[in-house]
C-alpha cells in the first residue's frame, strides 16, 4: 500500500530553510524567490498540521517537529541526488571534478595532466581550484558540492571519507641562480640576513605550518627578522617571485621539482625542514572503486612516487 507524502517542492523547501535557517538562502540555493520557500513550507505545514520552522526575535527557530525531521530529510535528499546522478552516469561519467588548491594545480598537476589524458581519453578532467588545505577541507560535502576528488593539503585524519596520502610536506630556500651567484653572498644560512624574504601568507589557525621561522629554527639560525619581505596568497606566486630574483623563498620540495629539474629555481643550501604537513587524495567512501576514480587514483599514484623518488 502505497504511503501518502507531502509535496516533494514543500519538503525541499523546508529542508533548505531549515538546514540555512534562512528563507533567502535557501532560495537561492533552489533557484526561487524568498517568497515561494515560504509558500511552500506554510503549505506543508498546514498539509501535515503542525508548525515546522517560525520566527523568534528576528531570527528562524525550528519546532521540535522539524528538528526531529531535518536529519532524516538531509540524508533522504542526499541520497535521491547520488541516485539521479549514478542513474545519468552514462552521461556524466566521461566528465571528472577535482577540487585541488592553486598552488599545487599550477605547479604540479596541470603539466603533467595531459599525460592522464593520453592514458584515459574518455575521461575529461575538470579542476576547481580553490584554497584546499588545513581547516579549509574539513567540510566538503562530496555530493552536495559535486565533487569526485579533493587533493588536500595540511594535517587531518577523517573517518567519514577515503584517503591516499601522496607527498610528504618537506620545505627548503630556493631563488633564481643569478641571485644565488650575485653579491652579496648566500653560501650558508646566515646569509639570508643579507636577502629579502618571500613569504607564503597563512591562516593563523594553521598550526605548526612550515614558514621561515620553522625553516631558521631547524637550521639552527635566531638572529634574521623574519617579519620583513613581500606576502604572497599562495606558494606559486612566491615561488614565481623568486625564480625572478627578487628574493628567497621556502619551497615546497614537490611543488619546486620541476623548476629546479629545468635550472629555473636552486637550492642555495642543503638544509630542508620535514614536517607533518603534506598532500592527501580525498574522496567519498563509497566512490574510491567507481571506475573514473578509481582511474585518476592509480594515474595520481604512480605520478606523485615518480615525482617524490626524484625530488628525495
Amino acid at each position: 500500500m502505497m504511503r501518502r507524502l507531502p509535496s516533494l517542492n514543500a519538503l525541499r523547501a523546508f529542508e533548505a530553510a531549515a538546514r540555512h535557517l534562512s528563507l533567502t538562502k535557501a532560495a537561492a540555493e533552489l533557484h526561487v524567490t524568498p517568497a515561494a520557500i515560504s509558500h511552500q513550507i506554510k503549505a506543508l505545514e498546514d498539509d501535515m498540521g503542525i508548525s515546522l520552522l517560525r520566527r523568534s526575535n528576528g531570527k528562524f527557530v525550528l519546532s521540535e517537529s522539524g528538528r526531529a525531521g531535518l536529519p532524516n530529510l538531509r540524508i533522504a535528499f542526499d541520497r535521491m541526488s547520488e541516485a539521479v546522478r549514478r542513474m545519468t552516469d552514462d552521461r556524466a561519467r566521461q566528465i571528472l571534478t577535482v577540487r585541488v588548491g592553486p598552488s599545487f594545480a599550477a605547479s604540479w598537476l596541470v603539466p603533467r595532466l595531459h599525460k592522464f589524458k593520453e592514458a584515459h581519453p574518455e575521461i575529461d578532467v575538470r579542476l576547481d581550484a580553490v584554497l584546499a588545505r588545513g581547516t579549509q577541507f574539513t567540510n566538503v560535502d562530496f555530493v552536495r558540492e559535486d565533487i569526485d576528488i579533493l587533493i588536500g593539503y595540511g594535517i587531518g585524519t577523517f573517518t567519514d571519507r577515503f584517503k591516499m596520502p601522496l607527498f610528504p610536506e618537506v620545505v627548503f630556500p630556493i631563488c633564481s641562480p643569478a641571485l644565488r651567484d650575485a653579491e652579496p653572498v648566500l653560501k650558508i644560512p646566515a646569509d639570508l640576513a643579507h636577502h629579502t624574504l618571500l613569504h607564503e601568507d597563512w591562516d593563523a589557525s594553521d598550526i605548526g605550518f612550515p614558514d621561515w621561522q620553522a625553516w631558521l629554527q631547524e637550521a639552527g639560525i635566531s638572529d634574521i627578522d623574519v617579519t620583513q619581505g613581500p606576502r604572497f596568497s599562495n606558494q606559486a606566486m612566491a615561488v614565481q617571485a623568486a625564480a625572478q630574483g627578487h628574493g628567497v623563498a621556502l619551497g615546497s620540495a614537490v611543488l619546486v621539482a620541476d623548476d629546479l629539474a629545468a635550472g629555473r629555481l636552486v637550492r642555495p643550501f642543503t638544509e630542508s625542514l620535514s614536517t607533518e604537513f603534506g598532500y592527501t587524495f580525498y574522496c567519498a567512501k563509497d566512490a574510491e572503486n567507481h571506475p573514473k576514480v578509481s582511474a585518476f587514483r592509480s594515474w595520481l599514484s604512480d605520478e606523485s612516487a615518480e615525482t617524490w623518488s626524484a625530488a628525495e
